[in-house]
């Protein structure tokens, strides 16, 4: 009798463990709702346009991505260009808009969010070999809609909540704490309008901005282009007038 208690005891327990996902599930399969780690492995480069408002500002936008971890980031306005760019190794910009039309480096801080967005496959995909860390928080609700809410941290150290749909498992909102030196940033996104492109499905509207704001940068995706041919030479720090007038020297 004892020993039929404690397996009924036991049973009991463990009952409301049934069904329950482990982290490593609901990222297998947000990942299999995206169009699955074999589509997305096939996704060499991509070349994302459209175009993005603030209030009554308004500009294009063209993002650029290769593998491995390369990114070059547009904002086109009235024919002027601001270019931010990661080749893997080291990031840069050209921001005529502050009277730079030559390419600067930038430091290692201001380019976390681009070394984010190179990894053309999302911090979540193969996370371990990676280097970064995750947990399931548990759940929580984006205007109304039940999430799984997800932890990552970094390999660096900065964090990144994902909330993703119970139900179809795609991200709705991201929240970011990056380290710029030495204050945390705090941002939000919201994503949404899911549609595939060459088999995988992306965002094609989200919003961004800082943590509770209500202004925030809309983009209107108009345009997704999968393994166009990208030249390294994008997304490398282009020589300066200068430096070519003199051979470099």
């Amino acid at each position: 009798m004892l020993r039929k208690s404690a397996t009924v005891c036991a049973f009991l327990l463990l009952t409301p463990l049934v069904g329950a996902q482990t982290v490593d599930e609901i990222i297998a399969k947000s990942i299999q709702a995206h169009g699955g780690m074999e589509k997305l492995k096939a996704v060499e480069t991509l070349r994302m346009s459209g175009k993005l408002s603030f209030g009554s500002f308004q500009a294009r936008f063209v993002v650029e991505n290769k593998r491995p971890g390369k990114v070059r980031e547009e904002a086109i306005i009235q024919n002027m260009v601001q270019v931010r760019a990661y080749d893997g190794k080291t990031g840069w910009q050209i921001n005529p808009f502050e009277g730079r039309r030559d390419p600067e480096l930038i430091s290692e801080d201001d380019a976390k969010d681009l070394v984010v967005s190179g990894d053309i496959d999302g911090p979540l995909a193969d996370y371990r070999e990676k280097g970064h860390q995750v947990e399931l928080v548990g759940h929580d609700s984006v205007e109304g809609t039940d999430c799984y809410k997800i932890k990552l941290v970094l390999k660096n150290g900065d964090v990144r909540y994902y909330y993703l749909d119970t139900d179809s498992y795609l991200e709705l909102k991201l929240e970011t704490e990056t380290s710029i030196r030495g204050t945390i940033r705090e941002q939000e996104t919201y994503f949404g309008d899911y549609d595939l492109a060459n088999g995988v499905y992306y965002p094609f509207a989200f919003e961004t901005g800082e943590k509770g704001s209500p202004d925030r940068v809309k983009y209107t995706v108009e345009r997704i282009e999968v393994n166009v041919p990208l030249d390294d030479s994008l997304f490398t720090v282009p020589p300066t007038k200068a430096a070519a007038k003199t051979g470099g020297h």
